[in-house]
């Protein structure tokens, strides 16, 4: 809200915004949407094998924390600042890994399998498999977190603190994009915003309103926090890249 906009007109601004984004999501989802509760969403959340992995690696990180001990104060400043770097991280990866657009390097195609996955999505976000991180890609990359815990931490107890945080925070990115697109209605101030935030980004524009677990954070930082009521359609907000011929 600008400092010109009075509460009454911001409120508007955002019944507005809401009622289009309801509009479009009843125009592409159809009668498909339900109401479930948050019990039964966690329980369909446990059906998916991406929990399961990032489980693993979360209770495996804990037990090796607890078994090496020790460790000094400031370890605990690591946690602290992966959360307060998530939303930059979340913007970063979204935009330039998520929403890669195929290149040609001579005769190769260079289109990562997170991209084409992340189309898919776009292309129907109520498939709730495409939701999560592709368990090919997490067999890779939760190893690699490992060697980097190594390389970057000076101590094995710091290491370890370090993938602790790494795989705990995965896993709530994972639970609450799952959360978004489940049949799950918000309560919270805070998810009603997320909520909204990422139906704008499915169903309004792809182009903006890139964080995930956050509304108005990196998304203000880097310019990409419009006001919906100013933000037309787009029309391959469900076929990324369609207008570049990919």
């Amino acid at each position: 809200m600008t400092r010109s906009q009075s509460p009454i007109a911001s409120a508007e601004v955002e019944r507005l915004a809401a009622q289009r984004v309801a509009a479009d999501e009843q125009r592409i989802t159809g009668s498909r949407r339900t109401n479930v509760s948050l019990g039964q969403a966690w329980r369909s959340f446990w059906r998916h094998p991406s929990p399961w992995m990032l489980g693993t690696c979360v209770l495996g990180s804990i037990l090796a924390r607890a078994l090496v001990g020790g460790g000094t104060w400031w370890e605990l400043l690591v946690p602290v600042g992966l959360v307060a770097a998530l939303p930059v991280v979340e913007w970063v990866v979204h935009v330039g890994i998520l929403h890669w657009r195929p290149r040609h390097v001579g005769p190769v195609t260079v289109d990562p399998l997170l991209a084409r996955k992340h189309r898919a999505h776009h292309a129907d976000p109520r498939a709730i498999p495409l939701v999560f991180i592709p368990w090919q890609v997490e067999l890779w990359l939760f190893p690699s977190y490992v060697v980097i815990a190594w390389l970057a931490m000076p101590t094995t107890s710091s290491a370890l603190t370090l993938l602790v945080a790494v795989y705990a925070i995965m896993s709530g990115y994972e639970w609450t994009h799952y959360l978004l697109h489940s049949d799950y209605r918000p309560r919270s101030r805070w998810y009603r915003a997320v909520w909204r935030n990422h139906r704008l980004h499915h169903y309004k524009s792809e182009h903006y309103w890139f964080t995930v677990t956050t509304a108005g954070t990196a998304d203000r930082l880097f310019g990409t926090y419009p006001d919906p009521a100013t933000v037309e359609t787009s029309p391959t907000v469900r076929a990324l890249h369609s207008r570049d011929g990919l």
